[in-house]
């Protein structure tokens, strides 16, 4: 049976755009903003999303809650809302859609089960859903109910019955363009500490230009995203040691994420970033943060 009211944790940038997707398609939108911020509440409002008084209305009302959370996170509220079911005996489907391990969404799958609530592991891939062109690949026990949100304005693609594949996917997806943007991003500005900024752009402009030209469209919406990208990066990291590869390239991305969320440009929000700051920009901003002295930082 399709669903008729979606549960959304939480509004931010991403979790705010898919409830305004799903109401638009027709499905009732609920959400619960204890605790959150005065952002997370416009973000809520501006998709028509209907506050609940506490994760119990919640779980009651919802056929199906989105979590969509940064990945520390996720075993958290997963907990809580594993507490919501076996109190009120709601029959939900609860969808991590968080960036986070095999492993970790295995625990997850488990803690909800195992209150008696249904699961289903949804791995994002692409930008908040205001246009075609992002896709939530599911699988696990729950992956065809969470499909129905194909026929409200979602792109679900189910990909197994294991939990662990749609993270899975996520994880390496995200290995490769989050980690090619935290690379680019700290080699480009080693390029211009050292005064070479203008000669590696020109080389690169010759040799390399479909990386260059990703690397200007991309790496400028990045920096107020960059505290929720240090938990995908560690994710990863465990992810590729769980399989006996090598953690340390993620660590290294997580490490660079972690020092531009510290910077004035990485402090502000989707909403109050600077349009106008291209690659370059981006690139002189972290060069200067590193260049004042360290009290200063």
């Amino acid at each position: 049976m399709a669903p008729t009211t979606v549960g959304v944790l939480s509004p931010g940038d991403m979790g705010h755009s898919i409830g305004g997707v799903l109401r638009a398609n027709g499905l009732r939108v609920v959400t619960h903003l204890g605790g959150r911020s005065e952002r997370s509440r416009e973000l809520a409002e501006r998709a028509g999303m209907e506050d609940t008084a506490g994760l119990k209305e919640l779980v009651r009302e919802a056929d199906l809650l989105l979590c969509v959370l940064v990945p520390a996170k996720a075993r958290v509220v997963a907990a809580d809302v594993a507490l919501a079911i076996q109190a009120t005996g709601a029959d939900l489907l609860y969808a991590d859609c968080n960036a986070i391990a095999p492993s970790s969404v295995r625990a997850i799958g488990d803690t909800i089960l195992g209150a008696g609530g249904r699961f289903a592991d949804v791995g994002i891939v692409g930008p908040p859903p205001r246009q075609p062109g992002t896709h939530f690949y599911a699988s696990g026990p729950g992956a065809a109910a969470f499909a129905e949100l194909s026929g409200f304005g979602l792109d679900v693609r189910v990909i197994g019955d294991e939990i662990g594949q749609a993270s899975g996917l996520k994880m390496c997806y995200g290995a490769l363009t989050k980690g090619l943007q935290a690379l680019g991003t700290e080699l480009l500005t080693a390029a211009r500490l050292m005064g070479l900024e203008e000669t590696l752009r020109a080389e690169q402009r010759e040799s390399i230009p479909d990386v260059l030209a990703w690397l200007e469209r991309s790496v400028p919406t990045m920096p107020p995203k960059a505290y929720r990208w240090v938990g995908e990066m560690e994710e990863i990291a465990t992810c590729f040691a769980d399989l006996g590869l090598t953690p340390n390239i993620l660590t290294g991305a997580a490490d660079v994420y972690r020092f531009v969320a510290a910077t004035p440009i990485g402090t502000e929000s989707p909403e109050s970033r600077d349009p106008n700051r291209d690659l370059a920009g981006v690139v002189a901003a972290l060069a200067t943060a590193l260049a004042e002295p360290a009290t200063a930082r």
